[in-house]
């Protein structure tokens, strides 16, 4: 695996990035087309820090800023969606990897440039077996395994007695076997195939049960009083998945605007298209969506961020709020993408032109359970009309 020298600071690591955009967008149609991210990209956003965000600094990581991340990760995607969401995923994992037991993070963060992928439906089942779990089943939608070394599944421990727990349990993926199977529309590239465990034992001490985790509480003895890690992972992983969108959004409008420079209006007497009226509400009001969706991001961000430094409980109401916020700026990126996308003409639709890749992408992205617009806005209204959110994923 490449090596990776530590950003001098936070800015050097989105410039860093920025300078990849050209080699990722190069590579963005191959990776749609053969269902995952391009080895040669990996390795350039491996060297470029990218996996090293949320490793600890004793191992070499970055520990970098909430702000950073998101500046990071939406440059990724906006030169690839499918790169984008897989880089978001596995930077996310890799701060779960943080909560583990201080044993379980000296195997995982052996190097610091690990790649960590996850899945959070508890789709298999692990019984309790020889000072651990020994863990069956199929988990989907794993995002980047084919380049992980590492993967956190979640499982169900039924012991008979009440629900089951929800375990998360870090294994190596030179102990699953990989299924073929992602053929899809959107994040086409993401390479999110399902993951197989069959009687795989997993010891103790990599095993992190979910429930006490998103009450704030994890297994890090190291770790625990770091306000890092302090911070709530699933607010994390709206910000994240708001780069994606933002990284989107925002290469929807850039290709847009440089495409009706070079084409006319069919069946029109527009030989440019940037001289229509038409074009110039649509590039404005895509514009406007994306700049809304931008101040949402920073704002549901800065509240996380200034939190790390003064530590306070969240309510119930601005989580919900921050989830709805999550929701709510892909939609308005979403729209943006669509309305670009629809006036682009039909010879957008060759898979060479980003655009079309772009409006699907933002689709899949919509799609996700924990960024679904409608669910979130229903689970914030919930919780402002005084009832309960319904759900512990807050």
């Amino acid at each position: 695996m490449a090596g990776s020298s530590a950003p001098r600071s936070g800015t050097d690591l989105v410039e860093r990035v920025r300078a990849l955009r050209p080699l990722i967008r190069s590579h963005a149609l191959r990776a749609e087309l053969e269902r995952r991210v391009t080895d040669e990209v990996v390795e350039a956003l491996t060297d470029a820090g990218i996996h090293r965000m949320n490793v600890p600094r004793r191992y070499g990581g970055h520990q970098t800023s909430l702000r950073t991340q998101v500046d990071a990760l939406s440059e990724v995607s906006a030169a690839c969606g499918s790169a984008g969401f897989m880089a978001l995923i596995q930077a996310g994992c890799a701060f779960i990897a943080g909560l583990f037991s201080d044993e379980a993070q000296d195997e995982i963060f052996s190097d610091p440039d690990v790649r960590v992928g996850g899945t959070l439906v508890p789709s298999s089942k692990a019984v309790a077996a020889d000072g651990g779990y020994v863990v069956s089943g199929e988990s989907p939608f794993a995002t980047g395994c084919q380049h992980a070394d590492w993967h956190l599944l979640t499982a169900l421990d039924s012991t008979g007695e009440g629900p089951p727990r929800v375990l998360w349990l870090a294994i190596p993926m030179t102990d699953l076997k990989v299924l073929d199977d992602w053929n899809v529309s959107g994040l086409a590239g993401s390479g999110s195939n399902t993951v197989v465990a069959q009687d795989v034992h997993v010891p103790a001490h990599r095993v992190l049960p979910v429930g006490p985790l998103l009450a704030g509480a994890f297994r890090s003895q190291r770790n625990s009083a770091d306000p890092f890690y302090r911070m709530p992972v699933l607010l994390l992983f709206c910000a994240w998945t708001a780069a994606n969108a933002l990284g989107l959004g925002r290469a929807a409008v850039t290709e847009f605007e440089e495409r009706i420079h070079g084409r006319g209006i069919t069946y029109t007497f527009y030989e440019r298209q940037h001289e229509a009226p038409v074009t110039h509400l649509q590039l404005a009001e895509a514009t406007m969506k994306v700049s809304s969706a931008e101040l949402l991001v920073a704002d549901f961000v800065g509240l996380i961020e200034s939190r790390v430094a003064a530590p306070e409980p969240y309510t119930a109401k601005e989580r919900a709020r921050i989830r709805a916020q999550c929701g709510y700026l892909t939609r308005l990126c979403k729209e943006a993408a669509d309305l670009v996308g629809s006036a682009s003409g039909a010879s957008s639709l060759h898979r060479e032109v980003p655009i079309q890749r772009i409006v699907r992408d933002l689709n899949a992205l919509s799609l996700h359970s924990f960024v679904n617009p409608a669910a979130n806005l229903e689970l914030y209204g919930r919780v402002l009309s005084g009832l309960d959110a319904g759900t512990p994923f807050l």
